[in-house]
Parts: C-alpha cells; structure tokens; sequence
C-alpha cells in the first residue's frame, strides 16, 4: 500500500485530476436507484471491517456515531432543503439513533427509505419551478431570502416549500437581471444607435434562462447518474466520522484516481473543490487555458456553465462531478463560466479548451537580484513521485537539479515556495529536507498502538549550506508541514508567510476493497482510503490541527475565516510525543523576524489587506438578500464602492526582475510555450507582494555570520562540514 500525505481542504473529500479539474462525488439529487441489496450489505461489512481493523484511531458506532451520520446524510442530499418537508424530516427521525445498530445488522431500510422518498420530491418539484418561472417577478415586494440553508428549517408544509423555491428563483433571476442591464448599458455606452432592451425583455429572458438550466439539469441527472453515486454518498456519511481524510472510492472514482496520474488531458486547467452548495476554483494549473487567460482566479465560485453560444445551466447544488463533465470537453471548444468573485462581484468568463501539460505541476526556479545580491526561487507545488519507478523524477531530485543550477548563477540565498503545495510523497519530503540538513530525523511516523519510527535523512551531504527562506500559506499541509517543521525545528532556515499551516499530520492508505473477497460476483467494489498513522515534529509536537506556525506572519485576506484542518469537523486530537535526537544549526534570526515585522507594520499594502481581511470577515455570515430591485442594487452598489478602495492591491508591482535560468532560456528557443509559462510567472512574481517581504527576509539572512555551521564540498562532491 502506498503512504499518502496529501489533504484536503475545507470539504476536500478526494481529490482527483480529471481533464484538468478535481471531481469530488457529492451531490443531493438522485435518480432511480436499481437495489442490489446483497452487494449493499457486503461493501457496508467490508467498509466497517477495514476501519475498525485498519484505521489510526477507530470511533465507537453508537447512538451518538449515528445521529452524527443521519445529520451529514440529509444535508448531503438536500443541503438546501428545497426537496424534503419537515413530515419527511418526523418520519426520518425515527432512524436517528439506531442507525449504528443498523450498520452492525446490515439493515439498508433506512437508506432505501430516503433515497425512495428523494426521488418522490425531486420529481414533484419539477412542476414547482415551471410553475414560477411561467410568470414574471414582482420586484417591488418588500421580501427577503436567507441562504444560511443549513440554520433554517425544513418546509413545513407545500405551500411553504413552493414559497422557498419562489424566493431562490427569484434572487437567481435579480442577479441575472443586474449583470444583463450592465451590458444593456454598456453596449449603448459603444453604440449610440443601440436601442437598449426594456427591463421586462430582460426578466423574461432571465426567467427563460433559468428554466431551461433546470430543465437541462434535472434531464442530466436523470440520464447519466446511476445507483452506485446515491448509495456511496450514504457510505461516505458513515466512513467520514471517522475523519475527514478517510473516504470511500466507488468503482467509477476510484479509475478516475488512476487516470489523475496521466500525464496529458484537455480542459480549461482548472481544479475544483465543494465548498458547501457551492463550486470553488481552488486552483489553477500553470499552462491551462484558464491560467493563460488571467481572468480565472483560485477562491471563485462558479455559479453557471454554458456550452459556447448556449444558454448557461445553474450549477446550484450540483454534484462536482457533473461540475466537471460540463466544463470539461475537446480541444478547441469554448465554455462560459458565471463566476462569482472573491470580492463578491459576479462576471462571464469565456475559456477554449485545450490540451493541459503536468509539466507544470513539477519544481521550476527562476532568479531575481534584489539590492544588487542574486537570489533564487525554487517554486514546489507538491512533493510528487513515481511508486511505480523510483528512476523517474521527484520532487527531490528536481529540487536538487535546480539548486545546483542556482548555484552555478552564484546566488546568496534561495526561498522555497511551498504555497498552495497539499502534500505528496513521505520518502520525497525526507529526502529533500536531507538537502539542507547533514543526516538526521526529519519526521516521526506512528501508527495506532505501536512504538513510533523516526524517519531520518541518512545523507551527510549538504547540497545547499546558504541562507533560506521557506514560503507557506494556510493551504500548505502534509508533506509541507514536514519540511517547514523540520526547517524550524532545526532553525536552518525562517518559515514566512500565513499565521499557520493547514494542519493535516496523518497519512493515509488506499485500500483495495477486492482483496477481501475470494469470490466476488458482484463486480468491482471500489476502494477505501483510510488513515493509518500519524506524523510529528522532530521536536514531538503534531501539526494536526495546529498546524506549523510561521516565524514570521503576513497579512492575507483570510486571515480572520475558519480555514484547514482545525475546522474539520471530525479532524483527529492534536497531540505530542517524545522529541527525537536532533540538534539546531543555528540561533539567532531574532534580528531578522523584528525587522521584517516592522516593515509589515509601516507597508500600506500590507495595511490594505489587513483592512480587506476584516471586511471579507464581517460579510462571511451575510446570507440575507433583499429580493427587490432597488433595494438589491443598493447593496450591490455599496459592495461596489467597498471594492475600489482594495483595487490598488491587484494593482501591486515589487518592480522587481524575475529571469529564467540559462539551461530553460535554450529551451525557449524551441518551445514557445514554455516561454509563454515561464514569462507568465515571472509576471506573477513582479506582482507577489509577499515574495518581496520574502526576498526582504532573506537579504537580512544573508547579512548573518554563519561561523557555527561551514560546509564545503571535498574532491569526491561531498559535502564536508568544517569544524
């Protein structure tokens, strides 16, 4: 089995790469479901076996697990509560505590129950919005809507749920109406001739659009979701209690995980995450369309998707895999996003397909002078490997090729950049911390009730004895956690950046469900990835939940929102074991960490985004929206005026010069494209403002006598350490 450090972030429930997106299997609106009890039952044995054999820290099923599990099924299937009435919910009730009992017993009566009556109530809402979108809204109506779903009660009756349903089509057709008028506008604006459609025009075309995404939404689920996606959302209710990295792969995901590792796909370049009822950009691949475009941007939410000239399809509620198949497709084809900003402000993304290289997701490193000194960047975004062949590259070897490139640019420091970076491989982050450190503990691996291993490098060489900076955010987890841990602990270099790490410190292992089975005739039975161990600090300390805290923090516009692991709901303890047998290389950055604190202080850009924070913060809980015209412009217009005052900050350039490193420059000569990559991210790092504090740090650095440690490298390319 394979040892997995990787994460997942808020509501990351798999990752998976596929034609360029994360697909993650959770929806709410089932379609028929063929029974097949006897298969039911044996994978619902075999998940509970595997966990209470298998998982770090097996959770009693009892009454509590199950009222746990019947509360994450229901949201799961209608997060909205737009389907079920509060007399569906008194009937469920009875379910609440013994579903334990039910598990144990192999009794699907409870699942059969309300994935029957799901259906029941999907169905019949298809006359609830045809029948309110056959007639205009009236704006005038004084009325609100709520959309914190899950604080509000179930309809209590029909007249009460078509009233839900009325306010949500109604705040939909607002937003529609809003961004329609501004291109009414906007094309009188360039053409006095134009004659501008008349408001009822536009609410009839709003009215019209959302029909047709629902009438095209519920015709997809219904012909192309099948039995096994319902019942692995009631599975993935009960395996998630017991954490949230565990997680079961039916048959169809789990070849999805295998097709990831390819090595070319076409799509937009885009990776998705649940957030919620909502579909998150968490992050866009270097060289993908999407990042080619510059307008896409990781934190957006994608509210519709349209086909080329189409008519967009609300995404509302929508599983992400079916996110995926409708933003994925062929090489050349355009899709149209309706994307929702982090700022708030709502725009229409056009992308053209294309074919996206995972070339871009390996090491890369540029140069840059910076107070007439030459640093390197070494940009990581995860620590990837071969199990298949360890002859082939990771992250490890590459981050060694390009530190020796760097050395030959004669640089006096190098920042390693582990931004965004979600994990990877366990042996890899212990090699490459072994190239910064003479041999000795980098990790420490525990499993459930056994003495702990200390994972050590065994390396004496140093391949870079200079001064170091390492780069994280609040989405840097698992194997980034190791090395920056590591970094800190044995004070070779500064962590910088976000208050604290993620807080993922568990690996998991991909098990294959088939195995368990001599004679199976009930086909492939998927796979359940579960955590088996725990990782610690050389110092002893867990970054579970807590995190690696940075030496030196930067503001960020998420600083004051529940991020990482911390806000898992069933996240494992954070806890401490023994230290192992190390010692720090060096004492004294206090110097450096107050300087860097005091430019913080006095940079209006970094004043800037403490005050977004703090704005983003105190709008995170406005869910009420009026749903009249004027009053909805009002709002907007304010968030509007809000906004300029933060436009300055895109706006950032450090002036600084970023250059690639000769041995790319002669690639160049024959590869256009990865001109086009290089050039774009050296236009992203001219506009880092906290690559700039890094470099700033990591010039102060430079200034420190090192005489405790010396490292020279002897006749045979060894690294030495003087004495």
């Amino acid at each position: 089995m394979t040892q997995i450090v990787d994460f997942m972030r808020r509501n990351y429930k798999v990752i998976l790469l596929v034609t360029a997106l994360s697909a993650v299997l959770w929806s709410f609106v089932p379609t028929t479901k063929t029974e097949d009890p006897e298969k039911d039952k044996l994978l619902l044995e075999l998940l509970t076996y595997v966990l209470e054999k298998g998982h770090y820290s097996p959770v009693e099923i009892n009454d509590n697990f199950s009222k746990r599990v019947y509360n994450k099924y229901l949201n799961g299937i209608d997060p909205t509560k737009r389907f079920f009435l509060d007399s569906d919910i008194k009937e469920f009730d009875q379910y609440k505590h013994v579903i334990d009992d039910m598990i144990k017993n192999k009794d699907l009566s409870f699942f059969y129950l309300t994935n029957t009556r799901l259906i029941k109530r999907v169905n019949e809402s298809k006359s609830i919005y045809k029948a309110v979108l056959a007639k205009p809204f009236d704006f005038s109506i004084d009325e609100s809507i709520s959309t914190d779903y899950e604080n509000q009660p179930y309809a209590k009756n029909d007249k009460d749920l078509k009233n839900r349903w009325r306010r949500q089509l109604k705040l939909s057709a607002l937003s529609t109406i809003i961004d329609k008028q501004k291109l009414e506008k906007d094309k009188k604006k360039n053409d006095s001739s134009y004659k501008e459609k008349s408001f009822a025009e536009i609410e009839k075309e709003a009215r019209e659009s959302s029909l047709k995404s629902l009438n095209d939404y519920f015709d997809f689920i219904e012909k192309e979701l099948d039995s096994n996606d319902w019942y692995s959302i009631f599975i993935n209710s009960i395996v998630e209690q017991f954490d949230p990295h565990t997680f079961y792969f039916s048959p169809e995901e789990k070849d999805k995980f295998d097709i990831s590792m390819s090595g070319k796909f076409e799509g937009i370049g885009a990776r998705l995450q649940k957030k919620n009822d909502a579909v998150e950009i968490s992050e866009l691949i270097s060289g993908g369309p999407a990042w080619r475009g510059k307008e896409l941007e990781s934190g957006d939410v994608i509210l519709k998707v349209a086909q080329g000239k189409g008519d967009p399809v609300d995404i509302a509620g929508m599983r992400l895999d079916d996110v995926v198949k409708k933003i994925k497709g062929s090489k050349g084809t355009e899709v149209r996003l309706t994307v929702k900003k982090v700022d708030g402000s709502i725009t229409v993304i056009s992308i053209i397909r294309d074919e996206v290289e995972t070339e871009e997701t390996f090491a890369k490193s540029a140069v840059v002078d910076k107070e007439g000194k030459k640093f390197g960047v070494i940009y990581l975004p995860k620590f990837y490997i071969s199990f298949d062949n360890k002859d082939k590259r990771d992250a490890y070897k590459d981050v060694a090729v390009e530190i020796e490139k760097l050395k030959k640019e004669k640089i006096e420091g190098i920042i390693i950049d582990l931004r965004g970076n979600g994990g990877g491989s366990l042996e890899t982050v212990v090699n490459m911390t072994g190239l910064f450190i003479e041999q000795g503990p980098v990790v420490q691996v525990k499993s459930s009730g056994s003495k702990k291993d200390i994972l050590s490098d065994k390396d004496p060489g140093v391949q870079w004895t200079g001064p170091l900076v390492v780069m994280v955010d609040n989405f840097s987890a698992s194997a980034s956690e190791i090395f920056a841990a590591a970094i800190q602990d044995y004070k070779r270099g500064l962590v910088v950046g976000s208050k604290h790490t993620y807080g993922k410190g568990t690996v998991q292992n991909l098990v294959d469900l088939n195995q368990f089975v001599r004679s199976n005739s009930y086909g492939d039975l998927g796979a359940l990835k579960t955590t088996t161990q725990k990782f610690y600090r050389i110092n002893g300390g867990s970054t579970q939940r807590e995190g690696v805290l940075s030496d030196i923090v930067f503001p960020d516009r998420f600083a004051y929102l529940d991020m990482g692991e911390r806000d898992e709901e069933n996240a494992l303890p954070w806890d401490k074991i023994d230290a192992a047998p190390y010692k720090p290389i060096f004492s004294g950055f206090e110097t450096v960490i107050s300087n860097s604190n005091e430019r913080i202080k006095r940079n209006d850009n970094f004043k800037l985004i403490e005050e977004n924070a703090k704005w983003i913060y105190e709008r995170k809980d406005d869910n009420s929206f009026e749903l009249s015209l004027e009053k909805f412009e009002i709002k907007m217009e304010i968030i509007d005026n809000k906004l300029r005052k933060f436009k300055s900050l895109s706006e950032y350039n450090n002036k600084l010069v970023f250059n690639s490193l000769p041995s790319e420059l002669e690639l160049f000569k024959k590869d256009s494209l990865l001109k086009e990559k290089r050039d774009r991210w050296h236009e992203d790092l001219q506009k880092d403002i906290y690559l700039d504090e890094a470099l700033n740090v990591l010039n102060d650095v430079e200034k420190i006598d090192f005489k405790s440690v010396v490292y020279t490298k002897n006749k045979k390319g060894i690294f030495e350490k003087l004495n």
